[in-house]
């Protein structure tokens, strides 16, 4: 009797587990399916250069300037950035080596994606723009203030990967493992609030109903993550740690750093030691937000309309 009834759990058991591997699976095709579609709705074009070709999104009239997304992102993270805080500019958004359709040259570095900017820039007949790095996308951009400054008005880091923070290390082998598409769907679906803190946002933020629907985009756009694994081993092993050997007191161009002070993915200490070093550079800190500057939106808008005119 005991064992049947021990067989009967252990049928049920299975049972159950299959049947939530089955709703799982679903759920995993329908979020991919829809991350497929958002990702399609965007309009991206493509420009051939020595370094392969550049796969951007360009979208908005007026001045234009030039967004460097972060890891795990793309240009489709890069517009929705430039909605909450560079409303009435053209915004040119280039997805960055091995992301989407952009091409990763066989021994690409920062420097050489500063270059391949400034051939996009060339392709579309801009002189000289605004140009702002988002996290991971600070190295590039750094290289281009280094590089090209004459390409470069003004130069904006919002919670930027800058020498000295934790991100700015070569990442362990295992984290090729996580860096993958399912995984990172797991860790969204079975642990969203851990998913949130990885994206940036800290454990205690108090969030508003439209800080919540803005996280939830912008997690949201971080899929598909196939894409984009090329980029992100990219960003891991090779670019976020060069920029530890950086001269920043060679940066000549106007340049505003923002930084929130409980950013749980790079120190705030690096920032003040960053823009310590960049000749009349500004920090604007924030008190709160975390690395998405969650809740910020209007003092950080506000910032930028002052720093660019």
């Amino acid at each position: 009797m005991k064992g049947m009834f021990r067989g009967a759990i252990a049928v049920a058991f299975a049972g159950a587990i299959a049947t939530a591997g089955g709703i799982l699976a679903r759920r995993y095709r329908h979020e991919m399916s829809a991350a497929r579609a958002r990702l399609s709705a965007v309009a991206r074009k493509s420009v051939r250069t020595a370094f392969g070709d550049i796969e951007y999104a360009e979208r908005g009239t007026g001045e234009p300037l030039l967004i460097s997304h972060g890891i795990f992102q793309s240009c489709q993270s890069a517009l929705l950035f430039s909605e909450l805080l560079f409303p009435g500019r053209r915004i040119i958004a280039p997805s960055r080596f091995g992301y989407l359709g952009s091409s990763l040259p066989p021994t690409a570095t920062p420097a050489e994606q500063a270059d391949a900017f400034a051939a996009l820039l060339d392709a579309l007949e801009i002189v000289k723009l605004d140009v702002v790095g988002i996290s991971a996308g600070t190295t590039s951009v750094l290289q281009l203030a280094l590089r090209h400054h004459q390409r470069v008005k003004h130069l904006v880091v919002l919670s930027g990967n800058l020498p000295g923070s934790p991100t700015a290390v070569v990442q362990p082998w295992w984290s090729r493992v996580l860096n993958r598409q399912l995984p990172v769907w797991a860790i969204k679906v079975l642990s969203p609030s851990t998913m949130a803190f990885l994206a940036g946002v800290p454990k205690r933020l108090v969030m508003t109903t439209d800080d919540a629907r803005f996280v939830t985009a912008f997690i949201d756009s971080l899929f598909p993550v196939t894409p984009n694994v090329r980029g992100v081993d990219f960003d891991a092993f090779v670019s976020n740690a060069d920029v530890n050997g950086y001269s920043l007191e060679d940066i000549r161009v106007p340049t505003l750093l923002i930084h929130s002070k409980d950013d749980p993915l790079v120190r705030y200490e690096a920032a003040e030691r960053a823009a310590g070093r960049i000749p009349g550079a500004r920090l604007v800190t924030l008190e709160s937000g975390g690395h998405l500057m969650v809740g910020q939106t209007s003092t950080v808008r506000n910032e930028l309309e002052s720093f660019l005119g």
